[in-house]
């Protein structure tokens, strides 16, 4: 039976999972990118970008798994980009160029309307801004049997928590602190009592946690 999945999800020590001040120049905000830090070094996150080489071992794992039965992505406005309110042009089509790493259908929250963007490389992405019900239930139609994966950020995942729809989370907590930004589990006391966890591995750069929904 497809899941709804959280993979690779990132946060500090201190529980942020950004820093404040998103910019085109700072997609995770000033000084955030640092809690990538663990990700990018794997031969996984280099042979993404082009690139040889990287570590392999318990990051690399868990990295390589990430997109592993997917078949759908949904994510936030802000994860897509740094504009906010009314989409004024279509010119933004992602951080990611012209072949984002997706390579299946990705669902955007938003506020605004937007004509879909196909991709090279089977990434279309997708504007909903029905709400989180109707984005999980389009994302589920396109996965046709496989899991859907949400990519963020902090708020949308919150939100899927509240709603008790999320089956399996894989938090990493990187031995970085960023003092301020967006926390994951704020406001969410009485869902998370939800969860149990079944794994937990680290590594020097990072700790695995995988957290399931109790039956």
């Amino acid at each position: 039976m497809a899941k709804l999945v959280v993979r690779s999800f990132t946060m500090s020590l201190d529980g942020f999972t950004s820093a404040p001040n998103q910019s085109l120049e700072s997609p995770f905000g000033e000084g955030g990118l640092a809690i990538m830090d663990w990700a990018l070094a794997t031969r996984t996150f280099k042979k993404m970008f082009g690139k040889e080489g990287g570590t392999t071992g318990i990051d690399d794992t868990f990295a390589a798994k990430a997109d592993e039965g997917v078949g759908a992505t949904i994510m936030g406005r802000n994860m897509f980009g740094p504009i906010r309110g009314p989409w004024l042009n279509e010119d933004w089509k992602g951080w990611w160029g012209a072949n984002p790493p997706y390579h299946h259908p990705v669902f955007v929250l938003s506020k605004y309307p937007r004509q879909s963007i196909p991709m090279q490389g089977g990434t279309t992405f997708h504007f909903v801004t029905e709400g989180i019900e109707v984005a999980l239930e389009k994302a589920y139609d396109s996965a046709k049997g496989k899991d859907v994966r949400i990519g963020g950020g902090a708020t949308v995942v919150r939100q899927y928590l509240r709603a008790g729809l999320i089956d399996e989370l894989h938090l990493v907590i990187t031995p970085k602190l960023l003092g301020s930004g967006e926390r994951l589990f704020d406001g969410t006391d009485k869902v998370v009592k939800r969860y149990e966890y079944t794994e937990f591995i680290a590594s020097e750069a990072a700790a695995h946690v995988r957290l399931v929904k109790r039956k």
